[in-house]
Formats: structure tokens, C-alpha cells, sequence
């Protein structure tokens, strides 16, 4: 069996695995209806919001976009600072639904500060908590705090598909109105569900557009229980299992999260590698490949140890490398993977 030491999909949990070992529910019948209740609270607790959490079938992205389109209309303005490629598929998602937005560049590996995004003059903010092609985390709570002080009625949205889980969130306290995710990350479930958190103030602007997207007609269903379309309702299954497992011992699982990806970065700085980002988010570890090495050739070694990495994206494509122990590892298993990293540059860095 390989070791998935990607930033999703990741290693998956074992209360998902034996979920998907119970027989096929039909998603309209009590036991599938109660099993969603249930998943939608487990999540709103997860994401700390008094408002609602929406399953959907699909990824990340079309979380992400349910946002948007949900949230603002055509012509709205809105900032999007752009530090990394699922920064940039923000602004991607707000041009696409009509909004004019302003884009905020930054260098990939660098983070925003409250003082840039303490603009007036617009409807919403958007953000990536967890900006996974860099291995960078903002500070979500002064970036909002900032915004809204300069825009009291504009909405800020986030992207916590690689910060659920992983690194502490929470919607209202942290002046966040909406946030999407996944299941293939932090939750250590397979790709399939996207989820999108509400805050109450966030509830009372939704501006449903679209069809499959449309998240009033959604939460109507969803507050029975059901959804409006087929759901991956198996997959609902084992993000419930996993949430009764983890949340009720929530922060060791985080500590053990930042200990796991700290850990990746010490064994780096032991190899003399370059970290990307200015502040590391305890999702992944991004280290600059060494002048000379490719990534073909880590990949390589690696692989020839059984475990699968991930490469750059947009810019730092063929520039970078990325490890992560986002899945279900527990604190043996990653001193085992410090091992294999260390083993694995034995093969490509000369000895000194």
C-alpha cells in the first residue's frame, strides 16, 4: 500500500472506511434523512457557526463557487488577494459569476496583511485560509476584522477546504459570514462532498442564482433532511463517522495536525531545503527543490518508498515539492514518514 502523503485526497480515516462497508441507503427513507440531520449538525459544530452548513455533492470548488454565486450579485465589487493558485481560482469564480473584482497580487508563498484589505468601497472579501499550492496560512480573524472595519456591510468569504479539521476555524467569532470545504481533506474522507457554511447574517443575504447550485432551494430540503438532488448520501455516512470520532477530542487532534506538519518542516531544515511560505499552515509542507534537482527526480524517490507526493502549481510548478500528513496518520506512522523523507534525499543530495 502507498503512503498518499498529498494535500488530498488524503489518507483516509477508519471510521470512513468501515462507513462504506454498511449496506447502500436509499437517500429518501428515515434512516438516510436522520443520517444527514446528523452530518449537518456534526459539521456546524465543526465549523462553529450558529447559522447552517449545506452538503453538496461535488468538490471544493463547487463549494466555492455555490459561495459566490449564492452570496453576491453581477456588478458587485469585491477584493480577492491572490497568493497562491486556489487564491487565484477565487477571483476566477467571482469574474465568472459577474462580479467585478479587484485583485490584490501577491507573490505565491506570501500572505496578506490586514492593512491591505482594510479597503472601502466594497460588497465582499474573499479569502483562502488555507492556501494549500503554497503550504501558507493568513490570519483569517484580523484579515476580516480589517475588512469589515473599512466595509460594515460587506461579506467575508473563506475558503477552509484544507483548514476544517486541521488548524482551529469558527464562522461568527472570527467575523467570517461564509466558508466551503471538501471531505477529501481534513475530514480523511474521499473526494465527492463539498460543504458550505452560513452565518446567520449570511442566511438573511442569500441571493439564490442557478439551478443545481442554489442554495435557498437547497436549505429548504436540507432542513428535512434531505437534499434537493441525489446526494453521495455514503459519503455523508462516513463524514458523520468521522466527526463523532474526532470532534469530541478536537484540540489534541489539532495539536497532533501542527506537531505532524512541524515535524516535515525540521526534517527539511535538516536537509538544507527552502520552505515556500511565509507562514505555514499545518496542512502541508512546501519546500523549494534544491538548485540542480528536479522534481521528477523526488517524485522518483519517493516513489521507489512506496509514497506519492505532489508538485508545484501555476508558478512554482517544476519549482517546488509538497508533502502532507493531512490524513489519517498518527504520530508513530509520521516519524516513520520523517524516515522516509530523510531516506528519500539521501538518494538525491550528495554526501557532504
Amino acid at each position: 500500500m502507498d503512503w498518499l502523503l498529498t494535500p488530498g485526497p488524503v489518507r483516509l480515516h477508519p471510521k470512513a472506511l468501515e462507513a462504506f462497508s454498511r449496506p447502500q441507503l436509499h437517500h429518501r427513507t428515515e434512516p438516510a434523512r436522520a443520517l444527514f440531520l446528523k452530518a449537518r449538525s456534526l459539521l456546524r459544530e465543526a465549523f462553529r457557526t450558529q447559522g447552517e452548513v449545506l452538503i453538496l455533492t461535488g468538490s471544493g470548488t463547487l463549494a466555492m463557487e455555490a459561495l459566490v454565486w449564492n452570496l453576491f450579485a453581477p456588478g458587485e465589487r469585491v477584493l480577492v488577494p491572490v497568493y497562491g493558485k486556489f487564491s487565484e481560482r477565487f477571483a476566477e469564480i467571482a469574474e465568472s459569476a459577474g462580479l467585478e473584482v479587484d485583485r490584490l497580487e501577491l507573490p505565491y508563498g506570501r500572505v496578506p496583511s490586514p492593512d491591505q484589505v482594510a479597503r472601502p468601497g466594497y460588497q465582499g472579501l474573499l479569502l483562502v485560509h488555507s492556501e494549500t499550492s503554497t503550504g501558507a496560512m493568513v490570519d483569517l480573524p484580523a484579515l476580516a476584522r480589517a475588512f469589515k472595519e473599512a466595509n460594515p456591510k460587506g461579506l467575508v468569504g473563506a475558503d477552509m477546504v484544507t483548514s476544517l479539521l486541521v488548524r482551529e476555524v469558527a464562522l461568527e467569532a472570527w467575523g467570517v459570514d461564509a466558508a466551503a470545504s471538501g471531505s477529501q481533506k481534513g475530514l480523511m474522507c474521499p473526494p465527492g462532498l463539498g460543504f458550505v457554511a452560513l452565518s446567520p447574517w449570511a442566511l438573511e443575504r442569500l441571493r439564490p442564482r442557478g439551478y443545481y447550485l442554489n442554495l435557498s432551494r437547497e436549505l429548504k430540503a436540507q432542513r428535512e433532511g434531505e437534499s434537493a438532488w441525489t446526494p453521495a448520501i455514503n459519503l455523508v455516512g462516513a463524514v458523520a463517522a468521522v466527526l463523532e470520532k474526532v470532534l469530541p477530542k478536537l484540540p489534541e487532534h489539532l495539536a497532533l495536525k501542527a506537531w505532524q506538519n512541524d515535524l516535515l518542516y525540521r526534517v527539511g531544515a535538516e536537509l538544507g531545503l527552502s520552505p515556500v511560505p511565509e507562514v505555514p499552515s499545518p496542512a502541508v509542507a512546501a519546500f523549494y527543490l534544491p538548485e540542480g534537482v528536479s522534481y521528477r527526480a523526488v517524485k522518483e524517490a519517493f516513489a521507489r518508498r512506496q509514497a506519492v507526493i505532489a508538485g508545484g502549481q501555476g508558478p512554482l510548478k517544476g519549482r517546488v515539492f509538497r508533502l502532507s500528513l493531512m490524513g489519517y496518520y498518527n504520530r508513530y506512522e509520521a516519524l516513520g514518514v520523517a524516515a522516509l523523507f530523510r531516506e528519500a534525499f539521501a538518494d538525491i543530495l550528495p554526501a557532504s
